[in-house]
């Protein structure tokens, strides 16, 4: 078996299994990385006064990990820059918050070429290379410049965006162009495949040259590659497993009894302005002026974990919610109940399990979403017998697998709020018969079924520079 090279932006893998907060990049990485021998490289999260490329290796969580610091220039060019400013509002279709400034584009490149630059002396002739997410889209090229053959892999976990909107990019045919010197590159669903399809072919003038599954050949400037679709799942087993540990009960009892008899909405969500969380807040208020007699017999916990504080929509969205959240209080509470229960705080993966499994609905309706986790993540942590409700917005990733979820218009408010009704009231049998389903397609796609789809794909792809088979295949393993 080769032996896997992941490269990301964090190196975060957790040193106990039951530790995670709301994203599930970090733990779905150390579970492939469990797996496959290997190495994770990316930045340590740390800030040098000059650049020196000098690693640091430690074995984190059974992972062996290589950290480099960046300088603090760096930072704010490439991560709060291009990466977050630029990137992440664009593919998110926030064109209006999307900025660009030349410095963030070369700082953006400068750090790909200083990460190439510092994993070279790792690399061994018959590693895999597997490139994670938008802040490397342009690292197998400076690989390949620096004489790497390798099979190199590509998963972008945020959505790809329509081709109209990524002609919005300046310079936009740079950054696609040096995609194609990955040999596979994986997508979260068959949208964003045929999106970056349709950039190759109606924008920058190359063509599909044959597909076969969830695997198409796309062919631009004389380089051929692969792009796919890949879902990517949670570690049901160890999610579950989790439920049994005594900090989850103990995080499920003490909800059950602040709940006071009350049913529990919960949304788990990163504080970010993708997540749809005002329009969620007004969905619920819609609620309950629609229904009076919900007051005091349901509340929401919505859990936002703070990040990218360095960035002006961040600190924007963070007063806005605070600030509709107050109000909605204001005009709600009583002496004894609080409507919303708005809580910045990171929590563990077992605490979360404990949570999801004391709420009747699992409220995930974000704007635009590559996948979603806490969606699976909310069905595997419920009780067999007595299972919630997930409401599910359809432009998150998930909902393509999560059909018996409660499917809705997150910019529709009173679609969202009659959703929040609807399975409130379900009958039992229903949310059995629908969990049932939900949860099954959670324990087959999960985690080891991404991993082991895309590195068997990654294995099957010829190396840069060998000519391809002449009849496409299925590579999706």
């Amino acid at each position: 078996m080769s032996r896997l090279i992941i490269i990301s932006n964090r190196v975060n893998p957790p040193d106990d299994a039951s530790v995670g907060t709301a994203g599930g990049l970090a733990m779905a990485l150390a579970a492939a990385l469990r797996e496959y021998s290997g190495i994770w490289f990316g930045w340590s999260g740390q800030k040098t006064e000059s650049f020196t490329g000098q690693m640091s290796m430690q074995r984190v969580g059974g992972v062996t990990v290589a950290l480099v610091d960046l300088e603090e220039q760096d930072v704010q060019e490439y991560y709060n820059g291009y990466a977050n400013r630029t990137l992440w509002p664009l593919f998110h279709y926030r064109m209006d918050l999307a900025e660009y400034e030349r410095s963030f584009d070369e700082g953006y490149a400068r750090v790909n070429a200083r990460f190439a630059e510092t994993v070279l002396p790792l690399i061994e002739p018959d590693d895999l290379i597997w490139v994670q997410d938008y802040h490397l889209i342009p690292l197998a090229r400076e690989l390949r410049r620096r004489g790497v053959a390798n099979r190199i892999g590509f998963f972008l976990h945020i959505p790809w965006p329509a081709r109209r909107l990524i002609t919005i990019l300046p310079r936009h045919e740079t950054l696609v162009e040096a995609m194609l010197d990955y040999d596979l590159i994986g997508f979260q669903g068959a949208d964003s495949r045929d999106a970056f399809g349709d950039y190759i072919e109606h924008v920058a003038g190359g063509e599909r040259v044959a597909s076969e599954g969830p695997i198409t050949i796309v062919s631009l400037n004389g380089k051929q590659v692969r792009i796919g679709a890949f879902p990517i799942g949670i570690d049901a087993a160890d999610f579950t497993k989790a439920l049994e540990s005594e900090r989850s009960r103990d995080y499920f009892t003490r909800m059950v009894d602040s709940r006071a008899g009350r049913q529990m909405i919960v949304g788990v969500d990163r504080l970010d302005y993708s997540k749809g969380l005002e329009d969620r807040f007004l969905s619920y208020e819609l609620l309950l002026s629609k229904n009076p007699d919900l007051l005091e017999k349901v509340f929401l916990l919505q859990v936002a974990t703070p990040s990218r504080d360095e960035v002006a929509a961040y600190q924007e969205i963070r007063s806005k919610l605070d600030m509709v959240s107050g109000r909605i209080n204001g005009a709600f509470a009583t002496v004894d109940w609080v409507p919303i229960r708005y809580v910045n705080h990171v929590y563990r993966r077992d605490e979360l399990s404990g949570i999801y499994r004391a709420a009747a609905i699992g409220l995930v309706t974000p704007h635009r979403d590559g996948m979603n986790l806490v969606a699976k993540e909310y069905v595997a942590a419920q009780d067999p017998d007595d299972p919630g409700v997930l409401v599910l917005s359809e432009f998150a990733g998930a909902a393509a697998q999560m059909g018996e979820a409660l499917i809705v218009n997150p910019f529709s408010r009173e679609e969202v709020s009659d959703a929040i009704r609807r399975g409130l009231t379900m009958p039992l049998s229903e949310r059995k018969r629908r969990w049932e389903i939900l949860m099954h397609g959670v324990q087959e796609d999960d985690v080891e079924a991404w991993r082991d789809s895309f590195v068997k794909a990654l294995e099957a792809t010829p190396r840069s520079g060998e000519a391809a088979p002449s009849e496409p295949r299925s590579m999706a393993g």
